[in-house]
């Protein structure tokens, strides 16, 4: 690679240009499907992640109220015990304390029997949440079909190309030192058509018509040195000599009037 000349150097990559600009029209045909496609496992992602969330939640509620019953079912049973023990009393204050604990125990009843309705109420709002959540999941997931079916199709119709012009692609680039192929990835990056590697067309770079000084233009043409646009950073691999031509103002001839 050391001994390829500049003219070879600046071939290999308007091969690789060529190649990358035919992967680029492959892939608008794509359009946004890609993305669409993405988006919407991400979104049903999200809300299987949700229904598993609130599925959780329904399971610790429906615990909650088991626990509740079981509070209550212990409350009732002492209450039991106390009131027995209230008929075998000695004195005042062991009947006051023994029914202090009873209407410790009512309360506890009447608090556990709140939460008890407050855990149903709130299993109702869950289940409609999930039953909507559901509805959503499947909607999405019948676009998601849609689109990953119309996304297969497109792939499908370019696939051979595809895989033919990353091979070409591979081999175009291992022609090019690796520090010239990383500025020509870098500005492919960072350009909105992909254009790096540009011709000189009607005196201007192609792609984005940016005046180019004939001193620089006899540089392109003669190939012996990277010419790189200044203002777009692109490579100015050619110049086209047609378009030179048809600029070039035409001769007139005048007629010598006779003495």
């Amino acid at each position: 690679m050391e001994n390829t000349s500049v003219a070879q150097k600046l071939e290999a990559l308007v091969k690789l240009q060529s190649i990358d600009s035919k992967l680029d029209e492959i892939k608008k045909l794509r359009g946004d499907l890609p993305d669409e496609v993405q988006d919407l496992e991400d979104e049903i992602e999200g809300y299987k992640t949700r229904l598993g969330r609130f599925n959780t939640e329904l399971e610790e509620l429906e615990q909650s109220i088991k626990d509740n019953k079981n509070g209550i079912k212990d409350s009732e049973k002492l209450i039991a015990k106390y009131s027995e023990q209230q008929n075998n009393v000695r004195n005042n204050r062991e009947y006051d304390a023994i029914t202090k604990e009873v209407e410790l125990q009512q309360l506890e009843i009447q608090i556990l029997e709140k939460k008890t309705k407050e855990a149903h109420e709130a299993i109702e709002r869950k289940k409609v949440e999930i039953e909507n959540i559901n509805e959503v999941i499947s909607e999405r997931s019948a676009d998601l079909d849609n689109k990953q079916q119309e996304l297969k199709d497109i792939l499908e119709d370019s696939q051979d190309e595809e895989e033919k012009l990353m091979t070409d692609r591979e081999k175009a680039g291992k022609k090019i030192e690796p520090k010239l192929f990383k500025y020509y990835e870098k500005l492919r990056a960072n350009l909105s058509n992909g254009l790096a590697v540009v011709t000189v067309k009607r005196g201007a770079a192609e792609g984005c018509n940016i005046v180019i000084p004939p001193q620089k233009i006899a540089e392109i043409r003669e190939k012996k040195k990277i010419v790189i646009d200044e203002h777009s950073g692109r490579i100015l691999a050619d110049v086209d000599m047609e378009s030179l031509e048809e600029e070039k103002p035409k001769r007139t001839t005048r007629r010598k009037k006779k003495a």
